[in-house]
């Protein structure tokens, strides 16, 4: 009889229950990363029946961190960081500071020494980047403006997270009251000093040597023609410069992941980058919060309710609030405000790091590490909550400010708001902008037509920047989405993503919206045309026949082949608008 290993079990567990109860949280119409804490507390050691290996877990939470923001580096860009620098920057530190200070100022009311009240403030001062990160992709928000500035101010964090580890040990004996005893001011500028050399040196090293040969390496395994080789490639990047990051520059796992993916995203690679890293990145994710879920101790809630209380509101109140003063006295929307005030009103994977450095220093008890983890956990569970009552707020001032248009100058408005509706009628929605959608959609937009493009991703500026094309962010699966495209008054729908199970969903539920809608899908075999087919799409375009027509049609006639758009329109008139 074969012996379960740790590893074996940890997946089959974690990721069966989190499936199972996730499935459940999003019936109950709450978010499923509820679920998969509830996975991690029933697996974790303090519940009875199946106990799973948690330094395993912790290992393989790790490495979703890692996929995680390797993805976010594929959507942002130099320019991007650049464009938020003056508000995330400044937002960042100050809002950590008085955090740290709210925390600080919790620590002593329950009795903590300095040091530890010291290390305490600091955990609550940092956010989740699974959290934020998660949300701003269910959102359909990484494109926007809100989202740029998210994330650049979770890189200002990741950053002050490494200072605080490297100096902490350096500052044990003042912090611990034995300055007598090993302390001096060298033995506290040399590791801080030499902790920003490094850091400065590994990201000079990305944007330099790494610009050139990443979009190298990569576009030589993309025309070797295998899928397998370029997963391959994705992971090996994203996990290799984690790894020599955290190894010889002391910077996080995180921080060096995400450098290595904005450095990947000035390519045109970015996009298929990001559908192949897809799956690897949502499991691994799924068991960062099976392994939160892990470290929590149910029974503090019963035990130890009155400490847990003042932390849990310096994270879901005190920051909130000092998030949205600094944001409102820089100038910013209110709709910018409250989502990276809401967003930030959680901490995870780096306040876990920073108390058990405090326990291995001697400043922090592990009672105090039991509260973060406590906290964390409740701040993660609540924290739809508080992005649910944001929008309830913003939708508020909408109101009073008796507009109902989106704020002047937000970038969103016009590409990245996710769901801005339209006014076209009798128009053409197409899902998806990748290599297919985006040609389909450029050559219907020269000839007239109105055009709605829905994608998950980015769309070129070239689209956007036309009076007949209008921009939809976000997975046409999602209801919210396909209302912004007007597909109950649309004409064609042309569904140009290659996945077949989603393609299938959309089609599903576009025709019964509209009975009259006429639908082109695209797939790679026979057994997905049928599928669609059977799923209400009008014509299924496979593309290994179209080649193969267009082909044998030019060697028949000697004539040139088909454009790609006449291939797919078929027997459909696609020619000026209204024709």
């Amino acid at each position: 009889m074969h012996q379960v290993t740790p590893l074996i079990g940890i997946l089959v567990a974690g990721l069966g229950l989190a499936f199972l109860l996730g499935t459940v949280a999003l019936r109950c119409k709450i978010s499923p990363l509820v679920g998969y804490l509830l996975a991690g507390i029933l697996i974790g050691p303090f519940t009875p029946g199946y106990v799973a290996d948690g330094s395993l877990a912790l290992e393989l939470a790790e490495v979703g961190v890692i996929l995680l923001m390797f993805g976010v580096g594929l959507h942002f860009s130099i320019k991007d960081l650049l464009i938020v620098r003056r508000v995330a920057v400044p937002g960042a530190l100050v809002q950590v500071a008085a955090s740290v200070a709210m925390g600080f100022g919790v620590g002593k009311l329950l009795g903590m020494p300095a040091g530890a009240s010291i290390v305490f403030g600091i955990a609550l001062s940092v956010a989740s980047t699974v959290v934020l990160l998660r949300t701003l992709q269910e959102e359909n928000l990484m494109n926007t403006e809100r989202g740029r500035l998210a994330v650049g101010w979770l890189v200002i964090q990741d950053v002050i997270t490494v200072l605080a580890l490297v100096l902490l040990p350096a500052f044990q004996p003042l912090m611990k009251g034995d300055v007598g005893q090993g302390f001096s001011l060298m033995g506290l500028l040399v590791p801080a000093g030499w902790t920003v050399i490094k850091v400065a040196a590994f990201i000079a090293l990305m944007l330099v040597l790494g610009k050139r040969l990443i979009p190298r390496l990569m576009h030589y395994v993309a025309r070797t023609g295998s899928k397998e080789l370029f997963r391959l490639s994705l992971l090996t990047l994203s996990l290799g410069v984690a790894f020599v990051a955290a190894r010889w520059f002391d910077v996080s796992f995180a921080l060096g992941a995400f450098l290595a993916g904005m450095v990947l995203s000035e390519t045109d690679l970015s996009h298929r980058a990001m559908e192949e890293m897809l799956p690897f990145r949502d499991a691994f994710a799924v068991l960062f919060f099976v392994s939160v879920g892990m470290l929590f101790n149910p029974a503090v809630l019963v035990t130890d309710p009155w400490t847990l209380f003042p932390t849990v509101l310096v994270i879901l109140v005190g920051t909130p609030l000092v998030v949205i003063l600094i944001l409102r006295r820089m100038g910013q929307k209110w709709n910018n405000v409250l989502f990276i005030a809401s967003g930030l009103a959680q901490i995870g994977e780096f306040s876990f790091i920073l108390a058990a450095l405090g326990i291995q220093l001697g400043l922090m008890q592990e009672s105090t590490r039991d509260i973060i983890l406590g906290a964390s956990i409740i701040s993660i569970f609540l924290n739809p909550v508080v992005l649910h009552l944001s929008q309830l707020i913003d939708a508020r001032i909408r109101e009073r400010s008796a507009s109902s248009l989106p704020d002047e100058g937000d970038e969103a408005c016009v590409l990245h708001a996710p769901y801005t509706p339209t006014r076209f009628t009798q128009h053409v929605v197409i899902v998806g902008c990748g290599r297919v959608g985006s040609i389909v959609a450029t050559q219907l937009a020269a000839a007239g037509w109105q055009i709605a493009v829905s994608e998950i991703g980015s769309i070129p500026m070239a689209l956007t920047d036309r009076e007949n094309v209008h921009g939809v962010i976000g997975n046409a699966v999602d209801h919210k989405v396909r209302e912004a495209p007007n597909l109950r008054h649309a004409r064609l729908l042309i569904v140009a993503i290659p996945e077949t199970f989603e393609a299938g969903q959309i089609i599903e539920k576009s025709v019964a919206a509209n009975r009259n809608l006429t639908v082109i899908a695209r797939a790679h075999f026979d057994e997905a045309v049928a599928y669609l087919k059977k799923c209400g799409a009008s014509r299924v375009i496979m593309g290994e026949r179209e080649i193969a027509a267009a082909m044998v049609n030019y060697t028949e006639s000697g004539s040139r082949p088909p454009t790609l758009l006449s291939g797919a329109a078929g027997h459909i008139n696609l020619g000026q608008q209204g024709s």
